[in-house]
């Protein structure tokens, strides 16, 4: 049986074409499943594997469990840390070398989690002497050992999919079982989607963890890249006034913008 895709290549080629047409495919699509691909192109679920598997190493595609997505497409929501950390990597490490110039030697600072706030982690090199806070479970292997004198982890829920903690912003007293506040300097916090209703994510807990951690900051950057401008998730973290700086690798689209600026929020690209 031989078909065609939406563009009019046929389905059935040689392997070197098919999979040249594979990779556009799931470029035009964002994100496509094995069983998918196997069906579209006529062959079996083990060639479409190796396809993907050599289409991945040579950079063209992204490969997930079970399938395959754009490494330009905007990441799945949920998707896996290890999926997410590939995608957008030149627009974050953009973020975070802006990102950490807002941090002064000495201070504390929170990072929540995401794959943005793990290069912030790793371009705080230059700095020194910081106190750092974070939900994100990767963070302590990113930060230069020389940039803090104190990291703290926040206790809670364990959320595999993201390697971070949802729970309170405080830490328990040893032996006495209180609870101790704490505050920052400075929350910078990635978010799933900027809108012009304000900044949310696709998960309740981190929503949650997120806006408690802004409530515990004198100052709060909130980082996203480009492919989150313009959309709206499931739990809303804050109003977009609720920032102090918003950061992106390129200025929001004007609606965005002038909101943003109407409640005093300062934005910063590279």
């Amino acid at each position: 049986m031989t078909t065609s895709d939406d563009a009019g290549e046929p389905a059935r080629q040689l392997p070197a074409g098919r999979r040249a047409a594979l990779a556009d495919y799931v470029g035009r699509h964002g994100q496509v499943t094995v069983a998918q691909l196997a069906e579209r192109f006529d062959v079996s679920i083990d060639t479409v594997r190796r396809d993907l598997d050599q289409l991945d190493a040579e950079g063209k595609l992204i490969r997930t469990h079970g399938g395959a997505v754009s490494a330009s497409s905007v990441a799945p929501k949920d998707s896996d840390l290890d999926v997410r950390l590939r995608m957008q990597v030149e627009e974050k490490e953009a973020i975070a070398r802006r990102a950490v110039e807002l941090v002064p030697d000495g201070s504390v600072v929170m990072l929540n989690g995401g794959t943005t706030n793990l290069a912030v982690a790793r371009n705080l090199r230059g700095h020194r002497d910081l106190t750092i806070a974070t939900n994100n479970l990767r963070v302590p292997a990113e930060v230069p050992p020389k940039a803090y004198r104190d990291l703290y982890v926040f206790g809670g829920s364990v959320r595999s999919i993201t390697q971070t903690t949802t729970g309170p912003v405080s830490f328990q007293v040893v032996g006495n079982g209180e609870q101790i506040a704490v505050q920052a300097d400075l929350a910078l916090i990635a978010v799933g989607a900027v809108s012009v209703e304000g900044f949310s994510t696709s998960n309740l807990g981190d929503a949650a963890m997120m806006a408690a951690m802004m409530d515990h900051a004198s100052k709060v950057a909130v980082l996203a890249d480009s492919t989150k401008l313009g959309r709206r998730l499931f739990a809303q973290v804050a109003e977009l006034a609720r920032a102090d700086y918003f950061v992106c690798e390129t200025r929001p689209p004007d609606d965005i913008a002038a909101a943003m600026e109407a409640g005093g929020v300062e934005i910063l690209t590279p």
